[in-house]
């Protein structure tokens, strides 16, 4: 644990409120006097020992794009942590927050030689990041593009990687309704290259203790699947949370302070697959916005 003076932020006048997908909310609870989400992002840099030159990325990309329009998402695969931002602009051609604006805006910390058409219909990207990233050790050397999915039955998106040798295709997304679609929800899990549904009980992925959140997402990555469940409660988080076994300090942050942030909802996921030995999650992750 480091505690180098962690900065917390609180909630002001005209905050709103906004899910892994940059769709609003209404705060469940009263957000007077209580944690923004990023306190619970700066909580994992300090416990990851991250270059505090990430506080400096993180204020550009709020020049740039204002505050509480940028989700992040805090990755653990149960022994490292890293982190990964995501830029939503629904407007696609139309956007303000482009990837080129995002390069311009960080450049003279986060390097990269990519480049963008902006005529695409990308609605979000994203970036990873990590200590090298930070520190200056490594370019940017990878984008992330989201794109929809027309022609789907359920609100869908197709994600693909930007590097120098080109665009690979990599993740596709599909969101259901829990109440509506618990069906679909089951027959998509099982419908899957990674899984033997016969082998595994279900709610080791379809987990009952998040399922009545607001929306889940599957999705079918390159090397595994993966579900999100989005809108759930602070008691949810820990619970997912100690599930997962992460670090204690962020466990007990969070328990510490669950008065200060029962006005969130909250979005975490996981990546599995079927290995020799059963069903693995091979990463965990949670979100919030700054």
């Amino acid at each position: 644990m480091h505690d180098r003076s962690i900065p917390y932020e609180f909630t002001a006048t005209g905050d709103r409120y906004y899910n892994y997908c940059l769709w609003e909310y209404e705060p469940p609870t009263s957000p007077a006097g209580k944690f923004r989400a990023a306190t619970l992002l700066y909580q994992t840099f300090d416990h990851a020992g991250l270059d505090r030159a990430v506080y400096l990325i993180v204020q550009r990309i709020r020049e740039a794009f204002g505050p509480l329009n940028t989700v992040w998402g805090t990755k653990w695969n149960g022994t490292a942590m890293s982190w990964e931002f995501y830029f939503y602009d629904y407007r696609r051609r139309d956007r303000e927050r482009s990837v080129t604006r995002l390069l311009q805006a960080i450049a003279p910390l986060v390097p990269c030689g990519l480049a963008v058409n902006e005529y695409l219909h990308y609605f979000m990207f994203s970036i990873d990041i990590d200590q090298r990233l930070v520190t200056g050790a490594r370019d940017l050397d990878k984008i992330n593009l989201y794109l929809g999915n027309p022609g789907s039955t359920v609100s869908s998106g197709i994600s693909y990687a930007l590097t120098r040798e080109g665009r690979k295709l990599d993740n596709l997304y599909f969101f259901f309704d829990p109440r509506q679609h618990r069906e679909e929800i089951v027959g998509k899990i099982c419908c899957s290259a990674y899984i033997e549904p016969r082998q595994i009980d279900i709610h080791d992925i379809l987990m009952p203790e998040l399922a009545d959140c607001g929306t889940i997402c599957l999705a079918n990555k390159q090397h595994n699947d993966c579900i999100y469940f989005s809108g759930i409660t602070v008691d949810q988080l820990l619970w997912f949370l100690n599930r997962l076994d992460y670090p204690d300090n962020i466990r007990d942050f969070i328990q510490s302070n669950r008065a200060k942030l029962d006005h969130l909802l909250y979005d975490v996921g996981i990546d599995y697959r079927m290995e020799r030995d059963g069903l693995k999650i091979l990463k965990s992750g949670y979100y919030g916005t700054f």
